[in-house]
């Protein structure tokens, strides 16, 4: 299948329309539903091919991008600046983060295993169903933590696969058609605020001054000393991490409206960061965020609801993940939830250099 090339702008995936950045944030709880956190920052996100001689061989086949990560850190996923109507498949480890299926490659609906874009802003984790998500939280393949490895029995894939569909030509002009008839001028959503803009947020690494914090995912303090358990390169997939308030959007379209080929697609590869500086020469982020910096930043917490959009149901596979705390143990950290007033409702670059896609 000929599948338009993906290419990076900064930071930035961009897949035909679709625009993704990758999001430090704090990692949650995992007991409880909270609000959404907001971002610190993006995850610096490179091109394989530009580092053909140090990567695994396994990425070279593969193609696409990588960006680096701490174990247990957690993330989430901006379409900010995505304009036109996109469906985007969001896989962690090939299984799809919607639906709980097995990835395909194609659009489907019953279940829905795509996200609507612009009308869905970003994605925090894997849709747990009834308007809530699980965080996505990085962990290391071979312990079974990750969410493919719950899902399929095995972890041989790792990292997030995206592929995005624009419309088809026919409800492509009707759209245009429509949105010159209406002369709507789209208002821009609080989407920048949760995203971290360049100067919003003080820069990652750097939230309260002075050394940067010790990680709060590391490992518990009996087993600090021993080497984490890691698979044969230096990939990290995706686990589960704490419930918050987000809905996963039910596409209002008939799947006939999307293109029958996807525009663009790309394997992201999610690597620690001892390896990140080992291939690229460069220093990953210092730590994840923690508490404490959180808190000395003075950050916002958000809640986002559309009630005009349906929320897609729960799917079993993904329901029955189980956190990544099962496997790495509990974080001891006192937890402090925030205060209703800290809660806040949220209602042209030069192109990118392509990157090459490869067999997934």
């Amino acid at each position: 299948m000929a599948v338009g090339a993906a290419r990076i702008e900064g930071n930035t995936v961009v897949l035909g329309g679709v625009r993704v950045r990758f999001i430090r944030t704090l990692r949650l709880p995992e007991t409880g539903t909270h609000p959404l956190p907001p971002g610190l920052g993006e995850f610096p996100v490179r091109r394989v091919e530009d580092h053909l001689d140090t990567v695994p061989s396994e990425w070279r086949a593969r193609g696409g991008v990588m960006l680096p990560v701490f174990l247990r850190e957690a993330m989430w996923l901006s379409f900010a600046g995505t304009d036109e109507p996109s469906a985007l498949q969001v896989g962690v480890g090939k299984v799809c983060a919607v639906s709980g299926e097995r990835w395909t490659g194609a659009l489907a609906r019953r279940p829905q295993n795509y996200l609507t874009l612009p009308r869905q802003p970003w994605l925090d984790g894997i849709n747990s169903g009834r308007g809530t998500v699980r965080q996505f939280v990085a962990v290391p393949l071979g312990m079974g933590a990750t969410v493919e490895g719950q899902v399929t029995g095995e972890e041989t894939v790792g990292g997030v696969q995206l592929q995005a569909f624009g419309l088809g030509e026919a409800a492509h002009r009707a759209w245009q058609a429509e949105r010159e008839r209406a002369r709507l001028i789209r208002p821009r959503v609080e989407t920048a605020m949760y995203g971290a803009p360049p100067g919003a947020l003080a820069a990652p690494g750097a939230v309260g001054g002075g050394a940067p914090p010790p990680a709060p995912g590391g490992a518990p303090e009996a087993a600090r000393g021993a080497a984490a358990p890691r698979a044969r390169s230096a990939a990290m997939g995706l686990g589960a991490g704490g419930s918050m308030r987000q809905q996963v959007f039910e596409d209002d379209r008939p799947l006939s409206d999307w293109a029958a080929e996807p525009s663009a697609r790309t394997f992201v590869h999610l690597v620690t960061a001892p390896e990140w500086r080992r291939i690229t020469g460069e220093a990953a982020p210092p730590s994840p965020v923690d508490r404490a910096a959180y808190t000395a930043a003075g950050l916002p917490w958000f809640d986002h609801y559309d009630e005009s959009a349906t929320d897609l149901a729960p799917p079993r596979a993904l329901g029955d993940v189980r956190p990544v705390g099962d496997w790495i143990g509990d974080d001891h950290t006192p937890w402090q939830a925030p205060g209703a007033h800290q809660v806040r409702p949220l209602g042209d670059p030069r192109p990118g250099r392509p990157v090459r896609d490869g067999d997934w």
